[in-house]
């Protein structure tokens, strides 16, 4: 069994090259208007009174730091109706050491159990805070939950299930009797220098990212390229980034046991670097379009293009050395 498939919720991952995943639990906030008032909006009021209560202790968040929500108005307040967000915000909860059960118990009992209790923890707390109206001095604002689709390996299962379900019942499919599974996942918004050769290079190496990515399982394809799309978006500490710092990893797994593994230890984690603050929230999906079998006809296709090119460019040539030829030999003849 590898490290991957034994890996219970809150429990980190060490990873080679002095990278780890840590757990932690991330949540999509967004903010409404609760009121008929159009007072401007204070950034820093807002978070300060989700701040305090979140630390109440009805919430088990009492070590909760600063840094760990942010809220960020979203523009052109003037110009939204009022059924319409003006604010949106990330909350992290990092530390979860609380929802360690007790020794003394079993391995397969105490897996089992901090999989319950973490799963019921985070469904309580997000219905404890789905709703909830903030007073900021007489004006009201209404907050909403959710968690990411990247965040929730259940979620994320399911939509792969569904979709070669419904590959299966496709009258168009003419492979619709081969069931099929996914083995390749997709990473994006990781730290390039993170995954290359030190002093070598600050692109991102094959080496090095395959090293990283085999204590997840064993890899068959790999393919790194630069994530300039989540630079572009500028959501969060990605705003103003310059083009190249982030890259995005595909990984195809030799089974589907592994995929599934890999999975599951990257849902719900964030990504550290030995000897750095930096806590990386990546993006990860599966890949549901076939970039390796795509890929690997690829070259094929060129090949033939190319081949097929030269041939018309000979067949070209040979017709108007034909032509001089003829025009010649009636002149000599003349």
């Amino acid at each position: 069994m590898s490290a991957a498939a034994a890996l219970r919720p809150i429990e980190p991952l060490p990873l080679p090259t002095g990278l780890s995943l840590s757990p932690r639990l991330k949540l999509l906030l967004t903010f409404f208007r609760a009121d008929l008032t159009v007072r401007p909006l204070d950034e820093w009021q807002l978070k300060s009174a989700l701040l305090a209560f979140l630390r109440d202790p009805p919430l088990p968040l009492p070590l909760l730091p600063d840094s760990d929500l942010s809220v960020s108005r979203l523009p052109d307040l003037q110009k939204r109706r009022r059924e319409e967000p003006v604010a949106s915000g990330v909350l992290h909860v990092r530390d979860l050491s609380f929802l360690r059960p007790r020794k003394g118990d079993g391995e397969a009992e105490e897996m089992t159990g901090e999989q319950e209790k973490y799963f019921e923890w985070r469904s309580t707390l997000v219905q404890k805070l789905e709703g909830i109206e903030l007073n900021l001095e007489g004006v009201k604002f209404r907050m909403t939950v959710e968690i990411p689709s990247s965040d929730d390996f259940r979620t994320m299962k399911k939509s792969w299930e569904d979709f070669y379900s419904s590959e299966l019942l496709n009258t168009r499919n003419p492979v619709r009797k081969i069931a099929k599974r996914p083995d390749t996942i997709v990473v994006r918004g990781v730290p390039s220098r993170w995954f290359a050769e030190t002093r070598v290079s600050s692109k991102p190496s094959t080496l090095v990212t395959h090293t990283v990515f085999s204590a997840l399982g064993k890899i068959r394809n790999l393919n790194i390229s630069n994530d300039d799309e989540i630079e572009a978006k500028g959501h969060g500490v990605n705003k103003g980034l310059i083009s190249g710092l982030n890259c995005k990893v595909q990984v195809q797994f030799e089974s589907y046991n592994d995929f599934q593994d890999a999975m599951k230890a990257l849902c719900g984690r964030s990504l550290e670097k030995e000897g750095s603050r930096l806590k990386v929230d990546y993006d990860v999906t599966w890949d549901c379009e076939g970039f390796f079998r795509i890929s690997q006809y690829e070259p094929v296709r060129n090949n033939l293009e190319e081949r097929d090119s030269l041939a018309s460019v000979n067949s070209q040539r040979k017709h108007h050395t034909s032509r001089i030829e003829s025009d010649y030999r009636k002149r000599f003849r003349e």
